[in-house]
């Protein structure tokens, strides 16, 4: 059994970027927390507490579709990461890297979204390789409609791995439809085909029928 950490900006980037491995990791018992860090509206809906509460709830009943109990929404001001003192953005995630002691965390790529940036960067602070440090693997993923719109001289997403998901994808289209907030038609990244296609595509890039890809930042490994 893996305890594993899943951070993420803002309600949809977890299930975009690796809602078919959140699933994977819940059937196999793997001890799954997902963190949120932002409210997830507050730029897009200001003073909306409506709508706030619906994107929650939304994000809630898609972490259930893909098996997790562990879900923690926060309450960071979504879209103004960079606002923050580094050090403030840090706590947030030392607190829960302390307390769950994963071997694995996953984070979002930083890519063209800045609030994925200035979360990597407090990810890697809290999972910096000291000596008694429980994280044995750091892997970044690709939320659709943010990394593949990042040009390259910025952060250019080169996946060094992958997870088969061909037996998790529908979960992981099931928990997007829960974003009803968020679902877009195609061919916007956030639509169901569009979501099915990028699998299809990351899957025939190493030889399954889908896949999720991730850039493996930093492992640590027995021989």
């Amino acid at each position: 059994m893996t305890r594993v950490l899943v951070i993420a900006a803002h309600p949809d980037d977890e299930v975009l970027g690796m809602g078919g491995t959140i699933a994977a990791h819940t059937d196999r018992g793997d001890v799954v927390r997902v963190v949120v860090v932002t409210d997830g509206s507050s730029t897009q809906y200001p003073d909306d507490t409506v709508t706030r509460a619906r994107k929650e709830d939304e994000a809630r009943r898609a972490a259930a579709e893909l098996g997790v109990t562990d879900y923690v929404h926060l309450d960071l001001p979504d879209m103004r990461l960079d606002t923050l003192a580094h050090v403030d953005v840090n706590t947030v995630v030392e607190e829960h890297v302390r307390d769950l002691a994963p071997q694995v965390v996953y984070t979002a790529q930083p890519d063209v979204n800045r609030d994925h940036r200035v979360l990597f960067d407090s990810v890697a602070v809290a999972t910096r390789p000291t000596p008694g440090q429980r994280v044995r693997r750091l892997l970044t993923y690709a939320p659709t409609s943010s990394t593949e719109w990042t040009p390259a001289p910025v952060n250019w997403f080169v996946p060094n791995w992958f997870v088969d998901i061909t037996g998790t994808l529908e979960r992981k289209l099931a928990a997007f439809a829960r974003y009803e907030t968020e679902r877009r038609e195609y061919p916007h990244p956030r639509s169901e085909r569009a979501i099915r296609a990028a699998a299809e595509y990351y899957g025939a890039s190493c030889g399954c029928e889908y896949a999720e890809p991730f850039v493996l930042v930093r492992g640590l490994d027995p021989i």
